[in-house]
């Protein structure tokens, strides 16, 4: 691993870490970081109330600092390690300027050089991705275990896609089913809050550590039940908005998913997570809906830790509306900033609602492509990323990419080619 990252740092270390356009700039590169931020911020929200000053915050993988430096301003101490020196090397000097911001070459792949309940925040981004070994990913997340103080909350991304019969390597690196991550956080103590995008590449779980003590077993009771993408109270059977938003109060304190069953009309849903208290104690509980429910009204039963009785509420379940296949983006394939100038000689088309992606087809300039290679990013909604070549008859210019599935035109998309 320490090998292959120094390569990607000496060849382009902001391309291999962002992944958006080769050579960017030092602005373009920490611009890119914006979105993972404010997701992480929405998390440091669980934190124990406590002056920001007085707060430590640790990220495994942190490459040459691209999260550490925006997320300095919230932390009164921030470390990082990496594998690669070569990462930690530009990591120095991006963070030159802010005394508290610590990045550490880790080559051994633990966090040894760190005391226990050390650090209230612990995170990690699109790093346990690129990891072959289970072995070392799971003792990652051991060692955030040890190092996290009580209160504190771990957020990282791995790697949910379903098990493939392939050697993993140093790019694309070993899957870790939702199951997996469920069992470790109640063999290591912490209370699971969130799991989302299970069965993606980019799944996110959030762990924190107890405090300690048993709060008193409350009335828990289910204030309002709306879709979870909208205000609305009401969702469909399945699709996209397949999903819900319990408005809970009453929660012990130490709730979490794993402790915690929510059935609609008698099936068990998928919980997703859980949020922090707001002012009124109301608590926000997402889940996505069972497979099978038929539509009308139905009944919603959530039972908690502590509770003797299920917190009971009716939620109107509705037919979904017909799949519409629809293109999402036509960008190059490689250099993902530069929009639809297509740079590389390649294509990449992001789609959703693809339920047949065997049928697609495409062309650019009126020449067919011949190959297409897609990949279910998210099979739920369903979404798929749709990678091909320009063909090679096609002139430097403005031309359109234009894409069907089987009969149905899916639209027409101008880009720029360069030659």
């Amino acid at each position: 691993m320490r090998e292959d990252w120094n390569a990607r740092a000496a060849e382009d270390a902001h391309y291999y870490v962002a992944f958006g356009r080769r050579n960017q700039s030092g602005e373009e590169f920490f611009d890119t970081a914006r979105e993972q931020v404010r997701g992480l911020m929405l998390e440091i929200r669980r934190l124990p109330a406590t002056r920001a000053r007085a707060r430590r915050a640790l990220e495994i993988g942190c490459g040459p600092g691209r999260l550490m430096k925006p997320l300095s301003a919230v932390f009164g101490e921030i470390h990082g390690v990496d594998i690669s020196d070569q990462m930690i090397e530009r990591a120095r000097e991006n963070l030159a300027g802010i005394s508290h911001a610590h990045p550490h070459h880790a080559p051994n792949s633990n966090l040894e050089a760190f005391a226990d309940e050390s650090f209230d925040f612990v995170y990690s981004y699109a790093v346990f991705q690129h990891i072959p070994s289970r072995e070392v990913v799971m003792g990652y997340l051991d060692e955030a275990a040890r190092v996290l103080k009580p209160g504190g909350v771990i957020r990282a991304q791995i790697n949910g896609l379903p098990q493939a019969a392939r050697v993993y390597d140093t790019w694309s690196g070993v899957r870790i089913s939702a199951g997996e991550v469920r069992g470790w956080s109640r063999e290591a103590g912490l209370r699971l809050l969130a799991l989302e995008g299970v069965g993606t590449q980019y799944m996110w779980a959030t762990f924190r550590k107890p405090l300690g003590g048993v709060s008193g077993a409350a009335a828990v009771r289910i204030r309002r039940v709306t879709n979870a993408h909208s205000s609305e109270p009401a969702a469909p059977v399945r699709g996209r908005f397949a999903a819900l938003s319990l408005w809970v109060e009453g929660l012990p304190e130490e709730a979490d998913l794993n402790e915690m069953e929510v059935r609609v009309c008698g099936a068990a849903s998928t919980l997703t997570y859980l949020g922090p208290s707001e002012f009124d104690g109301i608590r926000q509980l997402n889940l996505l809906l069972p497979e099978g429910l038929a539509t009308g009204l139905g009944p919603v039963e959530l039972r908690a830790l502590g509770t003797a009785e299920p917190a009971c509420a009716l939620v109107r379940l509705i037919s979904p509306g017909p799949p519409v296949p629809r293109v999402l983006s036509v960008t190059d394939g490689i250099d993902l900033l530069s929009g639809s100038r297509i740079v590389t000689g390649t294509v990449k088309a992001v789609l959703e609602e693809v339920e047949q992606p065997e049928l697609l087809r495409a062309s650019v300039g009126g020449c067919v492509v011949e190959s297409l290679d897609h990949f279910c990013t998210d099979p739920r909604l369903p979404r798929y990323e749709v990678n091909f070549d320009v063909p090679a008859v096609v002139a430097s210019g403005s031309v359109s990419v234009r894409m069907e599935l089987g009969e149905r035109a899916l639209g027409e998309f101008p880009v720029e080619i360069f030659r």
